[in-house]
Formats: C-alpha cells, sequence, structure tokens
C-alpha cells in the first residue's frame, strides 16, 4: 500500500514538480526579522482580494447591468435572496478592508525603504495594484445605480469631459452615449467584474514574482546603507546567516488574517451593505453625491476648497501623486532605509494621513455635508406653511419634492450645504430667486431643466414668503441712487426738473 502510494506521488511529482514548487514559494528562504505584524499588511490584502472575486461571483449570479433592473436586483438580494445580504457586506466591507490594508501595506513598504535598489518594479507593481484597488472601489459604487451612483457617474463624466484633448472620447467611453443609462451601467460593469479584476490578477502575479525573485525586505537597521555595489551579496549574507522558510514565519500572517475575517463578518453583520439609497432620478439633482469611504476625502476636498480650484484637485494634484510615486525609486535609489533616519518620509507620511482622515471625518460629521432623506424625513414646520397662497403652498411641495432640503434648512431642519431660507425673502428679491433657481451659482447646480416655469413660479412665490411678519421683503431699488448732498430731480409741470440741494 505504502510502495502504491509513493509511486503515486512521484508520478505527480515528475509531472507536477510540486517539491520545486514548495521551495520556490512557501519554502523560499527569507530573512528572519520579516516574521513580523509590520510584515502581514500584504497577505491581508490578498486574502481581501479572494474575498471579493468570491463574493463577486455569487452577486453576479443576480445582479442585472441595466438601469431598470439593476437597483431592484440589489433590493432582491438584500430582502429575498438567502443570504444575498451577507454576501453584499462582505463584498462592499472587503472592498473597503482592501483599500485600507494596501495603503497601510504601501505605507509600510515606503517607511521601511523597500522600493530602494533592487526592489524597483516591485514598487512600481504595488502602485498599479493601488490604482487598480481605487477603480474598483469606484467602480463598485456605481454597481449600486442609486441616486449617490447615478450623480457621481455624473461629476466623475464632468471631471474626465476636462481633460486636455481626449476628454470627449473619455466621456463617451465611459457612457456609451450622451446620457448615464443602461449602456453607461453596462460598461462600468463590464470594468468591474472583467478589466479591473483581470489586470489585477496579472499584476499580482507580476507582483508575487518580483517579491520571489528579489527576496522580502529585511528589517532595515539604523545607519545600515544600500548600495548598488554591494547589497545583494549583504542580503544574501542575511539569507546565509538566519535565512528560514517562508512557511515557518506565517504564523502572524494567520493570525491577522483571521482577525481581518473577523472584522469584516462583524461589519457584515452588525452594520450590514451598503445601499441601495434613494433611487436614481434624473429630475432629482443631488448637488454633492456622496461617494464611499475610501473616496470621502476627496469628497470633503471638493467642497471645502473655493470654486475654480477643481483643476488643481483632480487633475495638478493626481498628476503630481502619480509621478512622484512612479519616481520614487528613481529618486531615493540608495542610502539609509531605517524610518527613523528618515524625517522627511515620517513627516510626509504623518502629514497625508492627517490630511485624509480630517477630511474624511469632516465629510462625515461636517453640517456642510447634504442632508440626503431631509427631503423625505423632515416636514416643513406649520408656522411656514399656514397662511400661504395656493400658488405659495404649490412651491413649498416643488421644494420639498426636488430635494431642496438637503442642502437647505428652514427653522434649522434639512442640510448646511447651502444657506438657511427661513429669511431668505429678506435678503434676496423675486428676480434674483428666479436667476438663482434657473441658473444656479456657487455650489448650487442649475435647475432650468429640472422645473417647468410653473414650479418655477410657485417655488419663487414660497421663497419669497419667507421673511418674519414683522419685516418686509426686499425689493428692487428704484430711481438712481445720488451722492450726498445731492437729490433727484423732480419733474415740473412744464416739462423741466428742479433739483435743490441738501
Amino acid at each position: 500500500m505504502m510502495t502504491t502510494l509513493k509511486n503515486i506521488a512521484l508520478w505527480f511529482e515528475r509531472r507536477l514538480h510540486l517539491v520545486k514548487l514548495y521551495e520556490q514559494t512557501a519554502g523560499h528562504p527569507v530573512p528572519k526579522s520579516t516574521g513580523s505584524w509590520f510584515y502581514t499588511f500584504g497577505s491581508m490584502t490578498l486574502t481581501c482580494f479572494v474575498i471579493q472575486i468570491v463574493t463577486g461571483i455569487f452577486l453576479a449570479m443576480a445582479y442585472v447591468p441595466s438601469a431598470a433592473e439593476a437597483y431592484h436586483s440589489l433590493e432582491l438580494l438584500n430582502y429575498a435572496q438567502p443570504l444575498g445580504w451577507v454576501m453584499r457586506g462582505m463584498h462592499y466591507w472587503g472592498s473597503t478592508m482592501m483599500v485600507i490594508v494596501m495603503m497601510c501595506h504601501m505605507t509600510q513598504v515606503f517607511l521601511w525603504g523597500a522600493y530602494k535598489y533592487p526592489r524597483e518594479l516591485t514598487w512600481l507593481s504595488g502602485c498599479v495594484l493601488l490604482v487598480l484597488t481605487l477603480g474598483l472601489a469606484f467602480s463598485g459604487q456605481v454597481m449600486r445605480f442609486d441616486a449617490d451612483a447615478y450623480w457621481g457617474v455624473g461629476i466623475g463624466a464632468a471631471v474626465g469631459g476636462r481633460i486636455p484633448v481626449v476628454g470627449d472620447a473619455v466621456v463617451h467611453l465611459l457612457l456609451g452615449g450622451p446620457i448615464i443609462g443602461t449602456d453607461a451601467l453596462s460598461r462600468f460593469f463590464s470594468l468591474h467584474v472583467f478589466i479591473l479584476p483581470g489586470s489585477l490578477l496579472a499584476f499580482v502575479s507580476i507582483h508575487l514574482r518580483l517579491v520571489l525573485g528579489k527576496g522580502i525586505n529585511e528589517q532595515p537597521k539604523p545607519g545600515v546603507l544600500v548600495k548598488r555595489e554591494t547589497y545583494d551579496q549583504y542580503y544574501h549574507g542575511i539569507i546565509k546567516r538566519e535565512g528560514v522558510p517562508f512557511a515557518a514565519i506565517i504564523n502572524k500572517d494567520v493570525v491577522a488574517n483571521g482577525i481581518l475575517l473577523l472584522v469584516i463578518v462583524a461589519l457584515t453583520l452588525f452594520v450590514g451593505p451598503k445601499g441601495p439609497g434613494i433611487p436614481a432620478n434624473p429630475p432629482l439633482v443631488i448637488p454633492e453625491a456622496k461617494p464611499d469611504y475610501p473616496f470621502l476625502w476627496l469628497f470633503a476636498a471638493a467642497a471645502l476648497l473655493p470654486n475654480g480650484s477643481e483643476i488643481w484637485l483632480f487633475f495638478v494634484f493626481p498628476a503630481i501623486a502619480a509621478l512622484a510615486l512612479f519616481a520614487l525609486p528613481f529618486l531615493s535609489n540608495e542610502g539609509e532605509k531605517h524610518w527613523r533616519r528618515r524625517p522627511v518620509s515620517i513627516a510626509i507620511v504623518v502629514l497625508t494621513y492627517l490630511g485624509v482622515g480630517l477630511l474624511t471625518y469632516e465629510a462625515i460629521v461636517g453640517p456642510w455635508s447634504p442632508h440626503m432623506d431631509a427631503w423625505s424625513g423632515l416636514p416643513i414646520k406649520a408656522e411656514y406653511i399656514k397662511g400661504r397662497t395656493p400658488v405659495e403652498l404649490q412651491g413649498a411641495l416643488v421644494f420639498q419634492n426636488m430635494q431642496c432640503r438637503n442642502c437647505h434648512a428652514i427653522a434649522g431642519e434639512g442640510g448646511h450645504r447651502g444657506p438657511d431660507l427661513t429669511a431668505v425673502a429678506t435678503r434676496m428679491t423675486n428676480p434674483q430667486l428666479v436667476r438663482q433657481v434657473i441658473q444656479g451659482g456657487g455650489n448650487m447646480p442649475a435647475y432650468a431643466r429640472n422645473l417647468s416655469p410653473e414650479e418655477t413660479r410657485a417655488l419663487v412665490a414660497y421663497l419669497c414668503s419667507l421673511h418674519p411678519p414683522n419685516v418686509p421683503p426686499a425689493r428692487e431699488a428704484v430711481g438712481v441712487l445720488k451722492p450726498i448732498g445731492e437729490s433727484s430731480p423732480t419733474p415740473t409741470p412744464g416739462g423741466n426738473s428742479v433739483t435743490s440741494n441738501q
């Protein structure tokens, strides 16, 4: 019996070379110092990617990439399909955690100087994996095709359309036409399910091959400098003195991945999947589509920066950041690797995480953020309805149904993205309100195409009624203002004017 089993094992070995495969992967020698908790982020990122593939396969069985059916297929998964909401939750939180642990992995590699010689290509492939992961996170949000996703695509298309020379082609490639509909959703579906995961798999293979070929970066020591002429010999000396098989130091990776899996499952069970939110409806404009957690900092920056800074935020800054990331291993290829001897690197990491963290916090709790359910959850108080004419009451309905409450508060209740409208009639006249509603301005979109003339007239009539009882509404100035000391000419019966001095 033992002889038979041995022969079978040898038969497979001669054809698959399993021993050699083990020696080159799990059995390849690595520095003993890499058996650290700081080296677990790479395997955790890979675990998240596996979760995304497995849950994504199950979700694709029920999801319908159609503008008319996408939202309903997600509701079916949430409420009708057995364990559908679990798969959606695992997929959503797995995506969020994948971005987080990948950023931690990139930070650890940066602080440990693992991008220096001879691991330049390893760093570059990791940068490409980061970009692909962010692309997966964004395209996954579009799959919900709720109001946030719809207007998120609209904002993304507007940004893409500003790219010099190829802007129009990029927009047409993403949307497949002039509107955001089934063609756009099917293209994002292909991007999310086929193109990006396939590219990610390819670069993961390249990344792992580079890690195996050039070895895992040893724990850096202060004062030990990287030099092209001597580093390879130095690294082989470390492997010879203290090298251990990779399989011998994976105990911390197993524990870290177990904790990661428990966190994802806990978030799925106690928080649940995200959305879908308000159904996508083109006439219902959402001024700022709120993205998922990995992009909240960008949402906050776009809202807080002054008008006209969009070019810097969406083009100049990303271009500089990408250029810096990809050029880093060539600009700083040798020298000190230990983070304690590189204060500039520490400052870059601290400032980056501090900025992203504060912007994310502001995006979550900032009073300027749109109150996305105010239009349906906050009724207008009776004192702001009582005594209004039928036209003004119709305007109050337009005000509520067009989700104006999401960004504008009345008596302090509602969104604070725009100004409080409790006494707007004391600040703006009827013509000014008409222009603001039709043309927009500042952070407010134009509603000319979303409101009929009758709806605009009714809405402005209601807004003109919002003033305290003892304060008259604003009026247009009559006549020409004169400098102090002069009075306006007074017409006489003969047609001449008389001017009197004050």
